[in-house]
This record gives structure tokens, C-alpha cells and sequence, in this order.
């Protein structure tokens, strides 16, 4: 296969990845109406767990040193358990749509601005103005939501506001991830994190656990759960890390802004939900602020770079 040939079926598997990321937040919303929000979760990842168990036994290795378990087990506990536990509940709170558009968004804004701060790289003007330019469009998404200070509102601003603590979390195991999981394979520490993580949740997950009617759950949520589990925790894991290593994190990061357009149809098309005017004002300054501080107004070399 040619190069060209190769990376054109390389972006057309990161598109399928990022679709099935997106879908995600619709899908994870179907399931907390027939169970717990931490049920849901735990059941997610307990099955995707087992299903990148049964990948990595085929492919890999499933001996783990103690050195390495211990730093699987952080990555875990804030990588799956934390981000996960926030996501759901988030959920619970706040339209599917409105996690589509604040989690991948505000995430990489939250750790290049982390980056800059704490590990005291570079800030250029780009960096800075994206930013500033990203926060700006998270209080804009935040201000816009429907129902003011009523109680529907001043719901739906909580499960926003455990949405924007969900990608902080995400931000941190990211920032973590690259001392922690340095020298790991990708597809071996994600298996390894997955499975950590979702012991932490099914204990999370425990007391509400019995109070399910497990006999009456319908064939809608089974199905619901087999694809989370198959799609966007197995499957799409495994094929980011296979476009990785064709193209490079740096263009493969890039695709990572598909996630809130995917996350955004579905929502609207499976749930009927929306947004306001001023909400999507946000969602373009946001996205437009994340764009900037991650590519520091050089998106064309940026997405030329495959070397990440």
C-alpha cells in the first residue's frame, strides 16, 4: 500500500474512532435511564475491561510487575475511576450534548494552560490568547444555559460544572500519563488502567447495585451497553493507538476536535436535545480557543508533523 493510500485509511479509521467517542455521551445517557449512574459506569468499563483483557491475552502479555501496577494503578484510579465517575454523574445532571461539547473541548485547553503553568512550558501569545480565548467560551457555554436559575437550570449548570471538573481530570491523568506511561505500551496500559479503574467503580457502584431490578432491565439497555463496551471503550481505543503509530500523536490529536461534532449529531438525533443560541456561541469560542492553544496558530504544520 502506498503512503498516501495508507494515510487516507488511517484518517478514515480515526474518523471511526472519533465517532464512536462521540456517541459515547448519547449512549451513556440511554443507559443511566435504566440504572444508576455508577452502575452504568461500572458496567461499561467491567465489560470493556474484559474485552481488552481477552485483546492483550491474544496480542501481548498479561504478566504485570509491581513497578508497573503501581503506576497503572494511578493512571487508573484518575485516568478511569475519577474522569469516569465525574462523567456519568455529570450526566445524570446535564444533557448528553452539553458533555460532548465541554469535556473534549475544555480538555486539551485545560492541559496545554496546566503545561504552561506548572511544568513551565513556553507560552506564546497564540497559546496564551487560546486560553484565554477557551475559558471565555466555557463561562459564554456556562451563562447560556436554558432555564436561567430555575431548578431545571440551576441542574443542568451542576452537571455542567462536574463536566468541566470531568476534563480537568482527564487533563491531569494526561499530564500524568506522559511520566507514568512513558516506557508502557499503549494498548497494555490502557488494558491494565481499564481493568483497575473498573474495579474502583464497581465498588463506587456497590450500594446502588442492589437496588437494581437486574430481571426487568429491557433488551434496549443490553444492547446499549454491549456497544459502549465493544465501540467506544475496546474498539476505539485500540484503533487510536493503531493511528498513532502510522501517523503520530501531533495529526492524530488533531482528530480528537471531530469528537464534539460527533458527539453533538447524536445527541440531537438520539435524544432530542439542544442548545441555546448563546450556548453555541460557546461551543465556537471554545473550540476556536482550543484549536489556538494547541496548534499556536500554526494548524497547517501542525497537521503536517507526524512526529508528534
Amino acid at each position: 500500500m502506498s503512503a498516501d493510500r495508507r494515510d487516507s485509511s488511517t484518517y478514515l479509521m480515526l474518523v471511526v474512532t472519533m465517532a464512536l467517542w462521540g456517541s459515547a455521551f448519547a449512549g451513556s445517557k440511554v443507559a443511566i435511564a435504566y440504572v444508576p449512574h455508577g452502575v452504568a459506569a461500572m458496567l461499561r468499563f467491567g465489560l470493556g475491561a474484559l474485552l481488552m483483557v481477552g485483546w492483550l491475552g491474544i496480542v501481548g502479555s498479561l504478566r504485570l510487575s509491581t513497578r508497573e501496577f503501581g503506576r497503572l494503578a494511578v493512571a487508573g484510579a484518575l485516568g478511569v475511576f475519577g474522569y469516569n465517575a465525574l462523567f456519568f454523574w455529570g450526566l445524570s445532571l446535564a444533557p448528553a450534548i452539553d458533555g460532548s461539547l465541554l469535556i473534549p473541548v475544555l480538555s486539551p485547553v485545560l492541559t496545554v494552560g496546566a503545561a504552561t503553568v506548572l511544568l513551565r512550558e513556553r507560552a506564546s501569545r497564540p497559546r496564551v490568547a487560546g486560553l484565554v480565548l477557551g475559558v471565555a467560551g466555557a463561562a459564554v457555554f456556562l451563562v447560556g444555559i436554558e432555564g436561567g436559575f430555575g431548578e431545571v437550570g440551576a441542574e443542568r449548570l451542576l452537571g455542567d460544572l462536574i463536566y468541566v471538573a470531568a476534563a480537568a481530570t482527564w487533563a491531569a491523568y494526561t499530564l500524568l500519563g506522559r511520566r507514568i506511561l512513558a516506557d508502557t505500551d499503549p494498548v497494555r496500559a490502557t488494558t491494565f488502567a481499564m481493568v483497575i479503574g473498573a474495579v474502583l467503580l464497581a465498588v463506587l457502584a456497590a450500594p446502588a447495585a442492589p437496588d437494581v431490578a437486574w430481571s426487568d432491565l429491557p433488551p434496549r439497555f443490553w444492547g446499549t451497553m454491549a456497544y459502549l463496551a465493544i465501540g467506544p471503550t475496546a474498539l476505539a481505543f485500540v484503533l487510536f493507538y493503531i493511528g498513532v503509530r502510522r501517523i503520530g500523536p501531533t495529526r492524530t490529536s488533531i482528530m480528537m476536535f471531530l469528537v464534539p461534532v460527533f458527539g453533538s449529531v447524536t445527541a440531537i438525533l438520539l435524544l432530542g436535545e439542544s442548545l441555546s443560541p448563546v450556548q453555541v456561541g460557546g461551543a465556537v469560542l471554545m473550540l476556536g480557543g482550543a484549536l489556538l492553544a494547541l496548534t499556536e496558530g500554526r494548524l497547517g504544520r501542525f497537521a503536517r508533523t507526524g512526529d508528534g
